[in-house]
């Protein structure tokens, strides 16, 4: 069953919260929907250049709605030094497509966008639109998730790859993405890239870890940048501060033995 569905949705109410919260009537509920739909593509085509990861809608009354953005350049989405009248004029397009309701924006800057699905899918997307080899843009992909620090990462690619007469599919995993734990924190994202053969399908897995029991995913943080020491392997010490290879024998030590004082040949004679 994990390998079939959708890993999010199999997670939704376990460890992983909904990205729409907010509770209706039976005849009110497929036009609130039909809302959120309106919104997250307006969003989507709005803001490409924000990469965005995940919309979140909160609805706390008739006339109240709270648009969370995560993204991975909020400073595409508000402009220079929070630009107040591009995010007011967001937010008049936001009223109009919600019906006049009155709309709040929050943005979230993605802290590591190498362990977010959706980006690393659609940079993959680029890569490929861009011409660049399938098998090249995945292993790419797969080697700055795994250094962020992921547990691991599952790649697939769909289409006429490399221009080819036939479609077919390609994918690339390294690490464990164990789909049927529950507790582990995997995220998914699938996207399509554009060429000149058709369209691509991309699909891209990323274990982050396991979460307790009773818990709910959090975003993960920003990777650490190591020392400048610990880049180089502390090896700034000169020659004498470098370990002997374990397979080299020990060389016997030189004694310099000092020389012999000739004895006073008076004495003798």
């Amino acid at each position: 069953m994990g390998q079939k569905v959708s890993p999010i949705g199999m997670r939704v109410g376990v460890i992983r919260d909904w990205d729409s919260r907010w509770y209706a009537n039976k005849a009110d509920f497929g036009d609130l929907l039909n809302e959120d739909v309106k919104v997250r593509n307006f969003l989507e085509k709005e803001l490409k250049d924000a990469y965005i990861s995940r919309v979140e809608i909160e609805r706390t009354s008739k006339k109240d709605v709270k648009v969370i953005v995560r993204c991975a350049r909020p400073g595409a989405m508000l402009g220079k030094d929070g630009d107040k009248d591009k995010m007011e004029v967001l937010k008049k397009k936001l009223s109009k497509l919600t019906g006049g309701k009155n709309v709040k924006v929050d943005v979230i800057a993605v802290a590591n966008p190498d362990l977010d699905a959706r980006l690393v899918a659609r940079r993959i997307c680029e890569q490929l639109e861009a011409r660049q080899s399938f098998r090249i843009a995945q292993k790419k992909a797969i080697q700055q998730t795994m250094r962020s620090g992921a547990k691991g990462i599952k790649t697939l690619a769909k289409g006429r790859l490399g221009g080819a007469e036939i479609a077919r599919q390609e994918g690339y995993a390294r690490g464990v993405v164990p789909l049927h734990t529950l507790r582990s924190d995997i995220d998914y994202a699938a996207e399509e890239a554009t060429t000149t053969y058709g369209k691509l399908g991309v699909k891209v897995w990323i274990c982050r870890g396991e979460v307790l029991p009773g818990q709910m995913v959090k975003e993960p943080e920003a990777p650490s940048r190591p020392a400048r020491n610990d880049r180089r392997n502390n090896r700034r010490g000169g020659r004498n501060d470098r370990k002997p290879a374990g397979n080299r024998a020990a060389r016997p030590a030189q004694v310099e033995t000092a020389p012999v004082a000739e004895e006073a040949k008076g004495g003798q004679e």
